[in-house]
């Protein structure tokens, strides 16, 4: 079994675990009102999802 000669510093595993932080998620314009949606994902107000109409928009 494999066993590290020296013990890793603080350092070198805080710049391991520093690149993995969380991106914040990129969002997708809708051309018709200038909205924001998540990609790949049916628009949440007009229900469009690749320029189909793919739901009924919530009526409220």
């Amino acid at each position: 079994m494999a066993v590290p000669k020296r013990k890793q510093s603080k350092q070198r595993s805080r710049k391991r675990r520093g690149a993995n932080r969380f991106a914040m998620p990129q969002f997708d314009k809708d051309p018709q009102d200038g909205s924001f949606f998540l990609p790949h994902h049916v628009h949440p107000t007009t229900g469009v999802y690749r320029g189909r109409q793919v739901i009924d928009p919530k009526v409220s």
